[in-house]
């Protein structure tokens, strides 16, 4: 894989030693980042306050689980709605994958409501998902991974888990999300037959929602999400079992997507921003992904919904969790036990 020829400086922006999940700004500038060990952090003026967002909800924090995305409502300046995805527990030693939202009040939480809890509890640690993006509609989108059920979440739509789901910003269902009249459904999915999508953005032309996903040993993959499809996880893939053994001999099969890229060897992908930035001249209009595996970010260079080429952008790094364009429109990138980094374009 090549190198980017655009040159910069990857300045750490804040320092920590935890597993920083998602990455929001509000109006003001404050950067809240959510910390998987079950923290909301608050970046002021380039520091990292001490004091701790408090109000969050009962978080199960441990393997892949806890405090997870974050995203404000496109109306925040009016509304004051943030929405979080998190890891719940039921009291009963399993866990399943919940979306909050609340409101800020000083450093404290307030309003805060469930709007959705994926009935998808597991005494499994893995495959939580879980991003959030919200599409020029105002619905909101989140994915929510198949929780290590391999064979029986993704592929059935009367089951959570495995999905990538479509909200009201108050989390009523729309009324044409595509199974709103089968009676046994999960009314809230709008796609299906995924993994663990740990990636989620919306084009910025084309105002579709992209993802990408974990897949098993090979077999990442990006996805532009359509309405009611089946993106095949796991009746096909172009990945293996861990141990190095097959599940199905199958990479494409009739009624099921294929993916507009995919990794094999897998690189973990986690993390996906679009370049809209100036900042960035060599590097607008494509996206950049992390890669917990080999600590890098990637660029895929994009003609239309097509990747022509794949370059690293920054390597040396440990496991890349999150990539956002902040609005002063430089790129950050949120490192496992390091912290932010901001990419700042030499001059």
């Amino acid at each position: 894989m090549s190198k980017s020829s655009q040159k910069f400086n990857a300045q750490l922006y804040i320092e920590d030693s935890g597993i920083p999940w998602g990455m929001a700004w509000l109006p003001n500038g404050d950067l809240l980042i959510t910390m998987r060990s079950g923290e909301l952090k608050v970046v002021k003026q380039g520091k990292l306050k001490a004091d701790k967002i408090s109000g969050l909800p009962d978080i199960e924090a441990g393997g892949q689980g806890g405090l997870l995305d974050i995203v404000l409502h496109p109306e925040y300046v009016n509304n004051g709605w943030i929405y979080i995805s998190y890891a719940k527990a039921d009291g009963k030693g399993s866990k399943s994958t919940a979306i909050m939202r609340a409101k800020l009040k000083g450093m404290a939480l307030t309003e805060q409501e469930d709007i959705y809890i994926a009935d998808a509890y597991s005494d499994k640690g893995v495959h939580f998902g879980s991003r959030l993006a919200f599409d020029n509609q105002g619905y909101l989108y989140f994915s929510i991974g198949d929780r290590g059920q391999r064979d029986v979440n993704p592929q059935d739509i009367n089951r959570d888990a495995g999905k990538v789901y479509r909200l009201h910003a108050d989390g009523r269902i729309p009324a044409d999300n595509p199974f709103i009249k089968n009676s046994l459904s999960k009314k809230a999915i709008y796609s299906y037959g995924h993994r663990n999508p740990q990636g989620m953005a919306k084009h910025p032309v084309t105002g579709e929602i992209w993802t990408h996903e974990h897949g098993p040993r090979g077999g990442d993959e990006v996805n532009i999400i359509g309405k009611s499809k089946n993106y095949g996880w796991p009746e096909i893939s172009y990945g293996i079992n861990y141990s190095g053994t097959s599940f199905t001999d199958l990479t494409k099969k009739e009624g099921m997507e294929q993916p507009l890229w995919y990794w094999d060897p897998s690189i973990a992908p986690s993390g996906m921003a679009f370049v809209t930035s100036d900042k960035y001249p060599q590097w607008q209009g494509n996206v950049l992904i992390g890669s917990l595996k080999f600590g890098y970010v990637v660029m895929l260079t994009l003609d239309g919904n097509n990747v022509v080429k794949e370059e690293i952008v920054k390597d040396k790094l440990t496991r890349v969790r999150n990539i956002k364009q902040g609005p002063d429109g430089y790129i950050y990138v949120a490192v496992d036990g390091q912290g932010i980094y901001k990419l700042v374009p030499e001059t």
